[in-house]
């Protein structure tokens, strides 16, 4: 809908109006103080965050750490195997934590035994590694793994541990544990008579699905012990593990009343500090049955280094934690549970908060409707979210258009990045689930990843159909401002489309954006060197440096002047527009760019040298930050307001931004100072070096945070991955600077016009109002700009020439949320992305990516602007279809 009052399926649903219709009392906060006053004082790092993926991973209160850092300065904890004065108090605050943890889930030590692992994972490979199986024989079938298919990659993956045991695995489907059939106490045995002589098994299953959110009744424990319901038809002795890990985050577990015997679980889903720590709590009534062959350091009570004897320690957690446990981690746990208690006074109001929110979220989004009545949302639950009994505040979902198709969960996701709101996608380690609720036979899993698709990519689509969804979550934490910001998020993108205007940015305060930032956005255009009144200027086309440049070669001279100084210059597109005019050729190169910092604003040139890795400097720095990790636009937008460019005669980088003074870097290291650092780029490892100092200090002082400019190191070579479909030999491998996947990258106008007048509105006059053609150009950041004569055509290209130059087309350029970026200013919007998205079907795919052939250095090599690009089509057949007598005026101007 295109302004103008909304139709009643687009609408937010009221909070007050919801709570009205309720016919159950619902609870939302914790008590008199206000939860935004426990967001402000607790949170503030959330300003302008909507985190909405807490069964990922929660967040922790800032008095939680402070708490914790405190006890560590002021107390010394030592290794807790030794007996000095500070292990004693190591020991003794462990074994304190572990009664707490206990106590948690109402139980104690004579019930339980905490064993500490790295996580649920880590809990969950010890049972099946210690449960007493038994293989099949002569008196027997042996004993059977029996695990929902509603379970994480976890449980299921215990069936390659019982698959060497020679032990049966059966799935079971949670329709089919919902309807088996239930046998009174006496049909089913006596479950407390010995267990010699029966063959043990053993049930997992997840007290709350982490992909739907679906709650599992916790009487199934003691109906499954008892016999009085079995996952399978199996004479022996039954036991359970409850995963517990994506439920105990968010509800109470009460253990003496539901007495599973194994229950893993990961402590920071319940206290998002410290991760890598979980527990196994082991029902004590099994723990002598379980069987232990590794003994490590600390579980020993006597053992022979030279002879086969080895006695194991009484206590079953000693027996169970192999080597030193992370104590410090450990002992954070009580300022986990101080913190929370202290918060929320207690998992009830936890669980009642967080329900209100996944209820009421639910709600309005089950109400969104386009105008021709059909769904906004396809949500994937068991349940009508009626009572947290039955639904956790999990709600899955995928997003549909108005003909009820899917769109791509990765689409989604990255719209909801421009709005800073956090989810998460894919199937979250739950491919049973996954299957289930969208329909995914075993053969389409099969051929999804003969497709290419793997668990945790971003291929949302195959065929048209999903494969995975959106997921978000709600913590103790989360507020109804979290709950509106995202359905007002998907009310914007699927049924009031902006038109034009830009996001809002996060005000100064909010999101860490220093004062600076609002003096920024009035940055001249970022494809220019300020003060330059031709893009040729700054490039200095006298004299040139390139990778690999042999030593004989004279710099001097290599770059004749482009354009005569006859006192008035042209801008590059009447350089080209004049070129088209004349020659009446098919297609040229209209504009050149490079990108000397990746993801700053681009500097604009009409002639430049090549190098091995590309243009000749294009990428090869990078701004990081304090721990050394790439920083992007899609995390600091005002990137773009950062302009560098290249002065190949006086050898330096000049570098300008708005309300700074000019700042000069070499573009060669003194390689007797410089101390190579390794840093990451899309995966891969890069040796890289420090800018210095001085530099640091300047990016600091204009994003208000410690920031850093590396550069890759000359002697470094980065190979392009082969992932295009190509078949490339050894000796055509690229190599790569600090882009993402290619040397060049190249747009065509046609396809920019397109998107142009896809993205038009009208004003009040009737007028047609335009992106203008140069803001959308920025936005791609390509190298090489054509000005071809069909909009998408260079997607069908399998290699150019341009001039003797010839480029082999790898495919195309898959697009993130940095096209909403206005280079210009920073400011977001996401018509961009969801126009495009819209046209390509869903895949946000612009502009090819390009490798250079058989390129001799030995003497140097340009690309000009004016140069003639001679396409040649996949099918071999050299593309000169274009009528000579076109003009291309409208697609340049």
């Amino acid at each position: 809908m295109a302004g103008g009052a909304a139709h009643p399926g687009a609408e937010l649903l009221a909070f007050a109006r919801f709570l009205d219709s309720s016919l159950q009392p619902l609870v939302y906060g914790y008590g008199p103080g206000s939860l935004r006053e426990l967001r402000a004082r607790e949170f503030g790092r959330l300003a302008g965050t909507v985190y909405l993926d807490h069964a990922g991973a929660t967040l922790f209160p800032q008095s939680q750490i402070t708490s914790f850092m405190k006890d560590l300065m002021e107390n010394v904890y030592g290794n807790p195997h030794s007996q000095n004065i500070s292990s004693k108090l190591t020991h003794d605050t462990v074994e304190h934590v572990r009664f707490r943890i206990l106590a948690h889930f109402h139980t104690s030590p004579e019930d339980y035994t905490v064993i500490f692992t790295s996580g649920s994972t880590a809990a969950v490979k010890l049972v099946a590694e210690a449960f007493p199986w038994v293989s099949p024989g002569p008196e027997g079938s042996g004993s059977c793994f029996c695990y929902l298919t509603d379970s994480h990659t976890s449980v299921v993956g215990m069936r390659k541990i019982t698959a060497a045991m020679n032990v049966t695995s059966i799935p079971v489907k949670p329709e089919d544990m919902w309807s088996a059939d239930r046998q009174d106490a006496a049909a089913a045995g006596d479950p407390t008579g010995d267990p010699a002589g029966q063959p043990p098994h053993l049930f997992c299953y997840p007290a709350q699905s982490n992909f739907s959110g679906t709650r599992y009744p916790l009487s199934w424990i003691s109906e499954v012990k008892s016999g009085r319901r079995r996952p399978a038809s199996r004479p022996g002795k039954w036991f359970v593990l409850l995963d517990a890990a994506a439920f105990v985050g968010t509800s109470p577990l009460d253990l003496s009343v539901h007495q599973a015997d194994f229950v893993p679980l990961s402590f920071y889903k319940i206290f998002g500090f410290p991760t890598g720590l979980g527990a196994l709590l082991v029902n004590n009534r099994l723990a002598p049955l379980l069987r232990k062959t590794y003994f490590g350091g600390g579980t020993a009570a006597a053992y022979l280094a030279g002879d086969d004897f080895y006695v194991p320690r009484e206590s079953v957690a000693e027996r169970f934690e192999d080597g030193t446990i992370s104590f410090l981690d450990v002992i954070a746990l009580k300022h986990g549970f101080d913190a929370l208690e202290r918060l929320t006074g207690g998992m009830e109001n936890v669980r009642q908060h967080t329900f209100t929110l996944a209820q009421y979220t639910y709600a309005a989004l089950s109400s969104l409707r386009y105008p021709n009545g059909a769904p906004v949302v396809q949500i994937y639950s068991d349940s009508e979210f009626s009572s947290p009994e039955v639904q956790g505040p999990v709600i899955s979902f995928n997003v549909l258009d108005d003909n009820g198709n899917i769109i791509g969960y990765s689409q989604v996701d990255k719209m909801a990045s421009l709005h800073n709101i956090h989810v998460r996608t894919g199937c979250f380690c739950n491919t049973g689930a996954c299957q289930r609720h969208l329909g995914i036979s075993d053969e389409m899993v099969k051929k999804h990843l003969q497709a290419g698709h793997v668990c945790g990519d971003n291929v949302d689509l195959i065929d048209g159909q999903p494969t995975g969804s959106v997921r978000i979550s709600f913590g103790y934490m989360s507020t109804l401002e979290d709950a509106q910001a995202f359905l007002r998020f998907i009310i914007a993108t699927r049924l009031r489309p902006s038109h034009g205007q830009p996001l809002p940015l996060a005000t100064p305060g909010e999101a860490g954006a220093p004062p600076e930032y609002s003096k920024a956005q009035n940055a001249v255009p970022a494809t220019r060197a300020r003060g330059s009144p031709s893009p040729q200027e700054g490039a200095s086309p006298h004299s040139g440096v390139w990778n690999n440049l042999p030593a004989a070669v004279d710099a001097e001279g290599l770059c004749p002047p482009l354009l005569e100084a006859t006192g008035t210059h042209q801008t590059t597109s009447e350089k080209a527009a004049d070129l088209l005019d004349g020659d009446l050729r098919s297609h040229v190169v209209t504009n050149l760019y490079l990108y000397p910092i990746k993801s700053c604003a681009a500097f604009e040139v009409t002639r430049w040298p090549l190098g091995s890795q590309g243009l000749l400097y294009d990428r090869s720095w990078m701004v990081v930050n304090h721990n050394g990790i790439c920083l992007s636009q899609k995390q600091e937008p005002r990137l773009c307001l950062i302009q560098p460019f290249i002065d190949l005669q006086r050898r330096v980088m000049v570098i300008k931004a708005q309300g700074m003074e000019p700042i000069e870097v070499p573009l060669e290291e003194n390689s007797e100072q410089v101390q190579i650092c390794q840093s990451k780029v899309c995966a891969d490892r890069v040796n890289t070096y420090d800018c210095g100092e001085k530099i640091s200090n300047w990016l600091s002082k204009f994003f208000g945070r410690p920031y850093h400019l590396i550069k890759q190191s000359s002697d470094f070579q980065r190979n392009a991955k082969k992932k295009h479909g190509k078949d490339q030999s050894a000796h055509t491998t690229a190599t790569l600077s600090l882009v993402n996947e290619a040397q060049y990258l190249l747009i065509n106008r046609s396809s920019i016009l397109e998107l142009q007048h896809q993205l038009s509105t009208s004003c009040e006059n009737g007028k047609e109002e335009l992106f203008p053609m140069n803001n959308l150009i920025s936005r791609f950041r390509a190298n090489i700009i054509t000005n071809g004569k069909r909009a998408f055509e260079e997607e069908k290209w399998d290699e150019i020439s341009v001039g003797s130059l010839r480029f082999q087309v790898l495919g195309p350029c898959n697009r993130c949320q940095m096209i909403c970026i206005d280079q210009q200013t920073g400011q977001r919007n996401q018509d961009v992305f969801q126009k495009l998205s819209e046209r390509r079907e869903r895949k946000v795919k612009f502009g090819v990516y390009l490798m250079h052939t058989s390129l001799d250095l030995s003497s140097p090599c340009y690309l000009s602007v004016g140069s003639q690009v001679l396409p040649l089509l996949k099918e071999n057949i050299e593309h000169h279809d274009i009528p000579a007598t076109e003009k291309f005026q409208d697609a340049i101007s």
